[in-house]
């Protein structure tokens, strides 16, 4: 495994740019989708499809293309999805930092709308796990049964105004079934689920993630999130894992920088419908 916390000569790595070389180097490979169905090389893109009619685009770089190289490359990768009928939603992810003359244009041109931009906050996993005081009533733990993760992925839809679905419990589940090392934790009052989170150790690397952490309205600013954020970094550095890493929200980016992550870099995901 390489270490991306230290230079050969035993310097830390703690600068924005270390930071930004260690995502691109050791997350921006197949580790980014490990419940793909499938993957599809096309020059530099990887063109993955997941369970549910789900399509993603994702590359380490496009090497250097120039904006017709771009053009070319999207107009392919659409059309790789369009072949499928079974794919009804494809994300593009963007990183704000990658040289890509003409990407945006390239994207609306096959009808991709660009969601709102997300923070790329990487940090030390030691930073994160610190002791979090709970409101009365309010308990964490780690769940794996189905009628848990079905309440836990109910409880996200509800909050990210998604309509009613068990598409998103179904590819949880079957993840789950993977034994990848996903997590999945709760904070739970009153025997109904407040807030939600995963964790995602990636195989090979020093990172593991921290995604989908969502939390009911009522229940925001009491330091929930912040208590489920460090159990999962203290079960990150029980795998050995000594960096953390997130695409964060406005809402989550501050509570993460106080604990001593940066932002890198940005994301914007495109996405086009059937």
């Amino acid at each position: 495994m390489r270490d991306a916390t230290a230079h050969k000569d035993g310097v830390p790595m703690t600068d924005t740019t270390r930071l930004l070389r260690a995502y691109d180097e050791q997350l921006r490979t197949d580790a980014e989708t490990p419940s793909a169905i499938s993957v599809t090389h096309l020059g530099p893109l990887r063109l993955v499809t997941f369970l549910g009619g789900r399509g993603f685009v994702s590359y380490r770089d496009l090497d250097g293309a120039d904006e017709a190289g771009v053009q070319e490359l999207v107009d392919q990768g659409i059309a790789h999805f369009r072949a499928d009928g079974g794919i009804t939603k494809v994300e593009w992810k963007t990183r704000g930092h990658d040289h890509a003359p003409g990407l945006h244009e390239a994207l609306l041109k096959h009808g991709f709308v660009p969601e709102e931009p997300e923070s790329i906050m990487i940090g030390e996993a030691a930073a994160l796990a610190v002791d979090v005081p709970l409101p009365d009533g309010v308990t964490l733990r780690r769940i794996t049964e189905e009628p848990d993760v079905r309440s836990m992925a109910a409880m996200a839809d509800e909050v990210f105004g998604e309509p009613p679905s068990d598409k998103s419990a179904n590819a949880i589940l079957r993840r789950l079934g993977l034994d990848d090392g996903m997590e999945l934790w709760v904070a739970e009052a009153d025997g109904q689920i407040v807030t939600a989170g995963r964790l995602e150790p990636v195989v090979d690397t020093d990172f593991a993630g921290i995604w989908g952490g969502c939390s009911r309205p009522e229940w925001r600013g009491r330091g929930i999130y912040r208590a489920l954020t460090a159990a999962r970094a203290r079960s990150a550095l029980a795998r050995g894992k000594t960096l953390i890493h997130s695409d964060s929200t406005e809402y989550s980016r501050p509570i993460l920088e106080r604990y001593g992550l940066v932002r890198v870099s940005t994301t914007t995901p495109y996405v086009w419908r059937r």
